[in-house]
């Protein structure tokens, strides 16, 4: 069903609901003040005729029990009954619309009764010695009743279907911003990120237009960060792989020492193929928030012990770590296979740029009541402040070094994605890496 649709049937049915009670009590109003008005003229053309007869010459009213008054003289409406009569219930005047059997006036005030099969409605009045009836047909009376009631619903009727027919367009005048929004996103091409520009929009759905095009920018930045992945992978996967082919021509066509150095060059091309390699998935992972969450947590003192253990794995510098009394013993609020990650790519880098007989320095220490911090510490020869903003570039490197130029690029994806702090300080003699983790809590 179209919201249209849904719209008008839920809002139709509410005026449908609402219109039928007013026009029921409106109805039966009219029905109750149409009764009372009948009686009330039964009553006032009684009383009426009891003025009229006081005025009549007495002479006129009677002897021997025949009716010697005329119902013109007596003023009584047309199509209503009349009869006078005695108190001994000798008939003095009757109407011509009176009923060929005599009304019966024995019982005063307001009765029904029934004469010659048709019901009638009366009313009798005593004054002056005279007993004064007035009589209408039930069935002129429903007849007007349904003629009132036909001429007062009729309006009402119209007045329904009319209101829903305006509330059909109208509610399709309120939909139209939203198809033409549909009708912009159908136009576009499939691999369109422009934002949408629609003019006149309420402002109950200019904040849906916005987000959507919030989500297209969002969109369009991930490709564009695909596309220059896809790039820079591509030409930094063809040096070793080119590489790699050559010595292995030159071991193929040469002997001895030749063909040795030849085949351990593409062996180290290989390992760097294979560090890159590495470096991308665990890249495309990170930003392709694939879950690494398995249930396991570790405090800062385990992270930093098991990511010394992989960096140490590759000849270097060695680690000199320093924890502060107070570190505190809780679990990270992140997955320690990213802690790890993080914490050894910076280790990484430290040892690649730091000279031989030196020590890279690993500090642990609180920052604040829920965090933690980690610095990294080496002893290169310093980076310019200006170059900052390249570090976290993927495959930029500050030397012409054997790194696949994507380790900080990852550090920087996993402080994004688990909400840490992650700043270089540039030394006088070095750089310092901190990356700032919260702490879960323990309420």
């Amino acid at each position: 069903m179209s919201l249209r649709l849904r719209l008008t049937v839920t809002l139709g049915a509410a005026f449908v609901l609402l219109w039928g009670l007013a026009a029921t009590w409106m109805l039966f109003d009219v029905r109750n003040q149409l009764m009372l008005s009948l009686d009330q003229r039964l009553a006032a053309s009684a009383r009426m005729v009891a003025g009229l007869l006081v005025q009549l010459p007495q002479p006129q009213l009677g002897e021997g029990g025949a009716a010697r008054l005329s119902a013109e003289q007596l003023g009584i409406p047309n199509g209503l009954a009349c009869q006078v009569s005695s108190l001994r219930g000798e008939v003095l005047a009757r109407s011509h619309a009176a009923p060929d059997d005599l009304l019966d006036a024995q019982r005063t005030g307001f009765h029904d009764q029934m004469i010659a099969d048709t019901a009638w409605r009366s009313f009798t009045l005593i004054q002056n010695g005279m007993r004064i009836t007035t009589a209408d047909r039930l069935d002129e009376r429903d007849a007007l009743k349904r003629s009132v009631l036909l001429a007062a619903a009729l309006p009402v009727f119209i007045a329904l279907l009319g209101s829903l027919i305006v509330l059909w367009i109208g509610i399709g005048n309120g939909l139209s911003p939203l198809r033409r929004i549909r009708i912009a996103l159908a136009q576009r091409s499939a691999d369109s990120v422009e934002p949408l520009h629609i003019e006149r929009l309420p402002r109950e759905l200019a904040p849906l237009v916005e987000t959507q095009n919030q989500l297209f920018a969002r969109i369009a930045k991930t490709l564009e960060r695909e596309r220059r992945l896809t790039d820079d992978a591509a030409h930094e996967l063809r040096s070793p792989l080119t590489a790699i082919k050559t010595h292995l021509q030159v071991a193929a066509m040469t002997d001895g020492d030749t063909a040795k150095r030849a085949l351990a060059q593409a062996e180290i091309g290989t390992d760097r193929l294979h560090r890159t390699l590495e470096q991308l998935l665990m890249l495309a992972r990170v930003e392709g928030r694939v879950s690494f969450d398995d249930g396991l947590r570790c405090t800062a003192i385990d992270v930093a012990q098991l990511a010394i253990t992989d960096a140490s794995q590759q000849a270097g510098p060695a680690i000199d770590m320093h924890a502060a009394d107070n570190l505190s013993r809780r679990v990270l609020a992140m997955p320690p296979a990213l802690a790890i990650a993080a914490l050894r790519n910076l280790l990484d880098n430290a040892r690649r740029h730091t000279p031989d007989g030196t020590a890279v320095r690993l500090t642990l220490e609180p920052h604040g009541e829920r965090k933690v911090r980690f610095s990294v510490q080496d002893h290169g020869p310093g980076i310019p402040p200006e170059m900052i903003e390249r570090f976290t570039e993927r495959f930029w490197r500050s030397t012409e070094g054997d790194g696949s130029g994507l380790g900080l690029s990852i550090v920087q994806a996993i402080a994004e994605r688990c909400d840490c702090e992650l700043s270089f300080i540039p030394l006088s003699d070095g750089l310092r890496v901190d990356l700032v983790v919260d702490l879960e809590r323990t309420d």
